[in-house]
């Protein structure tokens, strides 16, 4: 049986407005009247209904999260800010895993709307049009978290995807390396096609390198595809002394491809990984990498979300956060 208010204002024989007060946290209310409604309600086992209070206040300090794949580390680390902000300003978060499917992530979009959510945080690698159509429509506020959306309508949290794989090229050129590889994740993402890939061939073209597309091969994140990577890369007409790998579930599968063949790191091949999730610091040699703070992009795209929930003014819907490399073992 569901205890209404209705129930707890008959036992404490108060009104029902002055259970919501008390419910609510309002100050006006007698401290001897707060004390038994509470006591009413412990006893009672009454939980507040969040959709009702959602319909009358217009609110249901409910924030809805759309994640490719919450059993992926990358995007665990993610949420996990997410969450952590979401409980600081009291709000509850539904979570839902897109697969990484265009129809079920506005699907999901669409479900979270209906279920009266006050905001949303999006993640996705390939942002459409449609999805920014979609988006367009939304009654709340969405923040893109880990998201590239190129016209910038949406605000976002990122990293300068483009700068952190140039610095990571400059890095090998710097040390002598010529024929540098790229295990980059799926080219139909923005992040990878227009930025990523973009800031590879840029560091190589200041340093008067020539472009060699046997050296670029794409992956899907995981670890089996970063093993067949490295078994492309051994194939191709200048094997490369220099790999980037654009996730760390990959980048274990390029390490032990080279260990299962005889190969060390880093004498003979240095690697520079891209997430600095835990994935980085388990595998021996540990491995360097781009610093992207995960946790971070995360809490930030739920604070930012906070503000635009509360109509509080936002200097800068666009953010980007800072990145650094990490040098461990698998580079000299």
């Amino acid at each position: 049986m569901n205890i209404t208010i209705y129930d707890v204002a008959r036992e404490a024989n108060v009104s029902m407005a002055t259970v919501s007060r008390v419910v609510n946290g309002n100050p006006n209310v007698k401290p001897v009247t707060r004390k038994k409604v509470l006591e009413v309600i412990d006893r009672l086992g009454y939980r507040p209904n969040a959709v009702a209070r959602g319909l009358a206040s217009k609110k249901t300090t409910t924030v809805g999260v759309v994640i490719p794949d919450i059993s992926n580390i990358f995007f665990a680390e993610l949420a996990r800010g997410i969450e952590d902000i979401a409980t600081m300003y009291k709000y509850n978060i539904i979570l839902s895993n897109s697969d990484q499917n265009k129809e079920k992530e506005l699907h999901l979009l669409n479900t979270m709307l209906g279920k009266q959510v006050d905001g949303i945080v999006f993640m996705s690698g390939n942002i459409t049009q449609e999805h920014v159509e979609e988006f367009g429509k939304s009654p709340v506020p969405i923040v893109l978290a880990g998201s590239i959306e190129e016209s910038e309508q949406i605000p976002s949290v990122n990293i300068d995807y483009e700068q952190a794989v140039y610095d990571s090229v400059k890095e090998f050129v710097e040390k002598g390396h010529k024929h540098i590889a790229f295990v980059v994740g799926p080219l139909q993402e923005p992040r990878n096609i227009h930025k990523k890939l973009k800031g590879y061939q840029r560091a190589l073209a200041d340093a008067g390198i020539d472009f060699n597309e046997s050296l670029i091969v794409e992956g899907d994140y995981t670890y089996d595809s970063g093993l067949e990577a490295f078994d492309k890369l051994l194939e191709a007409p200048n094997r490369p002394t220099a790999i980037l790998v654009g996730s760390d579930e990959m980048a274990l599968g390029v390490v032990h491809g080279a260990e299962d063949k005889g190969y060390k790191l880093p004498e003979d091949f240095e690697v520079i990984t891209s997430d600095n999730t835990r994935l980085s610091l388990m595998v021996r040699p540990q491995l360097t990498t781009i610093v992207q703070p995960l946790y971070d992009i995360g809490a930030v795209a739920m604070r930012l979300l906070t503000k635009l929930m509360n109509k509080e003014e936002v200097e800068e819907q666009t953010v980007v956060l800072p990145h650094r490399i990490e040098h461990r073992q698998s580079t000299k």
